[in-house]
């Protein structure tokens, strides 16, 4: 599989590292289009892939285009690369807050799958929802499921509203989780542990509690009783 991306910056780098990991192309068959030249020396000397400055160079040949841009450099993103994707080649958008109407209408193409990652997928162990347009093949959309399932799980959602909801709730909610174990770091140390400890304690404990639920089948309510309850 051949594939581009526009824009190199963390979470583009992400799925690079889960493609060469889950062998899905080669180095060889991945090219960035980035615009930062120090940038580009890093992830060629990290991965040994392609990084060019022109994006219509860097998508030419791929058979899945990642869109990995900020959204704010959307417009210039649009301004490179409309009229110069291919009608077979399928779109994948991680960019924020940006629904399908606007990619399609954008790019001026209309096979483009939206995703919403959120920052473990920097390690693998991120969850993903995603949706398509009307114009992506089933080819398409499998490529684009096995590239979402490099940053970790993947829940396709066959309406786009769903893909709002998830951008507050797992793709804020990792947020809320760091403001939590702060919080939980910051009593240790107050109450006299050295900070390493406390740190050691509180990420456990969520790193558990999150393997607990996982593999008990409890709901959150029944767990936190088990601890809350005189008896637990």
């Amino acid at each position: 599989m051949r594939i581009a991306f526009v824009g190199g910056g963390t979470m583009a780098e992400a799925i690079i590292k889960g493609i060469l990991a889950h062998k899905l192309a080669g180095p060889g068959q991945i090219c960035v289009g980035e615009p930062v030249e120090p940038r580009r020396k890093t992830l060629t000397e990290r991965h040994g892939i392609r990084v060019v400055a022109d994006n219509r160079q860097a998508i030419e040949g791929a058979q899945a285009v990642v869109l990995a841009i900020k959204p704010q450099n959307l417009g210039d993103a649009f301004a490179s690369l409309k009229g110069s994707i291919r009608p077979d080649q399928t779109v994948v958008s991680i960019v924020a807050g940006v629904r399908l109407a606007t990619l399609t209408e954008g790019l001026g193409h209309q096979a483009v799958v939206r995703v919403m990652p959120n920052t473990p997928g920097q390690i693998g162990a991120g969850v993903s929802a995603w949706t398509t347009s009307d114009g992506v093949s089933e080819d398409g959309r499998q490529m684009a499921r096995a590239i979402v399932q490099t940053l970790g799980v993947d829940v396709y959602v066959d309406d786009e509203k769903y893909i709002e909801m998830a951008t507050a709730l797992s793709g804020s909610g990792p947020a809320y989780v760091f403001a939590f174990l702060e919080a939980l770091i910051e009593a240790g140390v107050y109450l006299g542990m050295s900070r390493d400890m406390a740190r050691t304690l509180a990420m456990h404990t969520v790193l558990g509690s999150a393997k607990l639920m996982q593999e008990s089948g409890e709901s959150p309510a029944n767990l936190r009783a088990m601890v809350s309850s005189p008896g637990g």
